[in-house]
């Protein structure tokens, strides 16, 4: 299949998208959606000060990721200024300049590693994920998006925000399990998928729902 850059391939109700069998396009693609996740975040206002990241996995390099290289704004994302990263944190294909957010590596090669079901990990401070965080609670099906999560949902509840280390990654990794939803307590939500479009897409999900918890006054759940 030839990516064509400028467009996404048609789809519908109950069908999926077409996927590439060739690892050259399949690692176009993957960059692509990144890329676009990131100007995405910036249209929301998410992430203004750099804060969040969204990764994805190499096909053919499986313990390698891309990411957008450090200091370029969200909104200026391209494929070509993201970075690949290899398990040491080091940059070794793409963008070199400025290296890359630490933190970056250290939450997203732990969860990659740990799910080899996972392409992409999608992480930023949002304006209605982050003080629902605070709560250190779960969703609830209070709204028709909620219900997406109720059993697909995590808490990391340790209190490192700024995850300095390895260890760190690993400690969200295994809080996270087999769910796709993690809430970082006092942190914010992070989002996994099969591809970086299904991440970035949760993620948006996960944060409309935030919005209807921090916002309901005395919200009913749907039994």
């Amino acid at each position: 299949m030839a990516l064509e850059l400028d467009r996404y391939p048609e789809m519908g109700y109950e069908v999926d998208p077409p996927v590439p069998t060739d690892p050259v396009e399949m690692r176009r693609l993957r960059k692509w959606e990144v890329a676009i996740g990131y100007r995405i975040f910036s249209a929301m206002r998410w992430g203004q000060l750099g804060d969040g990241h969204i990764s994805a996995r190499d096909p053919e390099r499986s313990d390698h990721f891309w990411v957008l290289a450090h200091g370029i704004p969200f909104w200026a994302a391209t494929v070509d200024n993201l970075s690949l990263v290899g398990p040491d944190g080091s940059v070794v294909e793409g963008h070199f300049g400025g290296g890359i957010n630490y933190a970056a590596h250290n939450i997203h090669w732990p969860i990659l590693d740990a799910r080899p079901d996972l392409v992409s990990a999608a992480h930023t401070h949002t304006a209605f994920g982050t003080p629902w965080s605070a709560n250190v609670r779960p969703f609830q099906p209070i709204s028709q998006e909620s219900c997406v999560f109720v059993y697909d949902q995590s808490i990391y509840r340790g209190e490192d925000l700024e995850v300095t280390t390895l260890d760190g990654g690993r400690a969200i990794a295994r809080a996270m399990g087999a769910t796709r939803l993690c809430i970082l307590r006092n942190h914010g939500l992070l989002a996994g998928g099969a591809s970086p479009g299904e991440a970035i897409g949760l993620f948006a999900m996960a944060e409309r729902v935030a919005e209807v918890h921090v916002k309901a006054i005395d919200p009913q759940p749907i039994s």
